[in-house]
């Protein structure tokens, strides 16, 4: 971990135990320097902006009234994202629908280059729901293995596995998608 990233779990950690005896300041800044992770979690499920605000809207909600159940703050971010990804499966199942791919990628997922990213965005849409949140929360999110593994209820090598299978078929799709230009 790197001096920044120290500075910053302390920091989040302090907040996090601010907000849990009651501080509702505390809450809201925690929740201030995670709105952008938790759009793109939830927007790694629903691939659309409405439906993603909605579920950064009822996972706030859920956590708000929550925080005080919460037994150890240094783990306020994997907790949040874990009700961020529930509410995520819950929408989805709750709504049954079927869910397409936009043509423009999101703004939040745009790098530099503007084609990479497409090239990208079109490369996780062939991938199995599960094997892209798990590249998302990886790659996207720096989030490490161990963490991926608690949110989703799945073992460590499962984890490793849905990457190393997910890279690869992105490998191919990307490979072809070159090649055929």
């Amino acid at each position: 971990m790197t001096r920044w990233k120290e500075v910053q779990y302390v920091k989040q950690t302090e907040l996090a135990a601010k907000a849990i005896a009651g501080d509702e300041d505390s809450f809201t800044l925690l929740i201030d320097e995670m709105q952008g992770r938790l759009y793109r979690m939830a927007f790694s499920y629903v691939r659309n902006k409405d439906d993603a605000l909605e579920i950064v809207q009822e996972t706030v909600y859920k956590a708000f009234i929550s925080i005080h159940k919460l037994k150890k703050p240094q783990y306020f971010s994997t907790w949040i994202i874990k009700i961020s990804v529930n509410c995520a499966l819950d929408y989805i199942r709750k709504s049954k629908k079927i869910i397409f791919m936009d043509k423009d990628p999101e703004v939040s997922y745009v790098p530099e280059d503007r084609g990479e990213a497409i090239d990208l965005n079109e490369a996780l849409s062939v991938l199995d729901e599960k094997s892209r949140i798990v590249i998302v929360m990886r790659y996207f999110e720096d989030m490490p293995l161990k963490e991926i593994a608690n949110i989703l209820d799945m073992p460590l090598s499962s984890v490793k596995s849905m990457i190393y299978r997910g890279l690869e078929k992105l490998k191919i799709n990307l490979e072809e998608s070159e090649y055929f230009g």
